[in-house]
């Protein structure tokens, strides 16, 4: 088999900036308004809807990291009918889903229901968390980073030009 090679090589090579930037949305992020496990949830679902199998493999990780059992995590994929999520989770996944799929956006009956579970900051940090992850995917879906592989690794040493 073939070891799996990135179609770009590390951005950071090219954008020595983009570290910051990462790191800056990171922190914006985790907050403490919202639970870090409720991040990690929704940037999982968006790689699955992506088809990012690199944010796949690493929200799935981050969510191991950080305790979850692994029936939750799997049944992110399917979670309109998992019992396993809080309100708060399911209303979360719902607003990735919204932003992501084609259609109407997100109406404002949902936004209704988010804020029934989260006060502006928080609703404010589950929105800056769903743009960082679309910050994120065509990063993976252009460039293709290697699966599974940590940060600052996951980038073959391509010289295309």
């Amino acid at each position: 088999m073939t070891e799996l090679q990135s179609r770009l090589p590390d951005p950071m090579r090219f954008f020595p900036g983009m570290g910051a930037i990462a790191a800056g949305m990171s922190k914006a992020v985790h907050n403490g308004t919202i639970p870090d496990s409720t991040v990690y949830l929704v940037h999982l679902r968006a790689g699955q809807l992506a088809g990012s199998t690199y944010h796949t493999l690493r929200q799935t990780g981050n969510l191991r990291e950080a305790g979850e059992p692994e029936d939750r995590i799997t049944a992110v994929a399917s979670w309109r009918d998992a019992t396993c999520f809080t309100e708060a989770e399911r209303v979360a996944l719902e607003l990735v889903e919204a932003v992501l799929t084609p259609g109407p956006g997100v109406p404002d009956e949902l936004f209704a229901r988010a804020s029934a579970h989260y006060d502006d900051h928080a609703l404010w940090t589950l929105t800056v968390a769903i743009g960082q992850i679309c910050f994120f995917i065509p990063v993976a879906l252009i460039a293709r980073p290697i699966p599974g592989r940590p940060v600052g690794q996951n980038y073959s040493p391509l010289s295309r030009r």
